[in-house]
């Protein structure tokens, strides 16, 4: 083989590979944490303020929001959700509010959550969230002046 022909095979197997890394990375999800490929692994964000617990989300009531899928276990809330995103979505991504505000991501039980504010924050678990209950209005300074960077680690693997 000449060099020109290992030259070209060189530049169109990086340009390959980096158009293989693109869509790997932009297929991988959006904003927030989504093992499966789901936004608080599929359970419903509006249904946590109306009925005040984790709730599973249907396959057929879906919206995307800042390149992630969300489900909901109603057409009501699912509209909602779409009219003012903002006010469901979880805070920090949908990682673990505690881990945030220790400067860390980990990933979430939907079960074990808190609002705040009109806000929804999420924990690792129901022991993590005891521990976030302790100080949660220093446990959110904390982790709002950590998101910025915390919010550049690779994400977490889901346990």
């Amino acid at each position: 083989m000449g060099s020109a022909t290992r030259l070209a095979s060189a530049v169109i197997g990086t340009f390959i590979a980096g158009l293989m890394f693109f869509f790997s990375v932009t297929a991988s999800g959006g904003d927030f944490f989504e093992p499966g490929g789901l936004a608080i692994r599929g359970y419903d964000p509006v249904a946590y303020f109306t009925d005040n617990k984790a709730v599973k989300g249907a396959e057929n009531f879906t919206a995307q929001y800042k390149g992630s899928q969300f489900r909901f276990a109603a057409e009501a809330n699912r509209a909602a959700f779409t009219a003012n995103p903002e006010r469901y979505a979880p805070q920090y991504g949908g990682f673990c509010a505690y881990a945030v505000a220790l400067g860390n991501k980990a990933p979430i039980d939907p079960a074990a959550f808190t609002i705040v504010d009109n806000k929804l924050y999420l924990n690792y678990n129901k022991p993590t969230e005891v521990l976030w209950r302790k100080d949660i209005p220093g446990y959110i300074a904390k982790a709002d002046r950590n998101w910025p960077e915390v919010q550049r680690k690779p994400n977490p693997k889901d346990n």
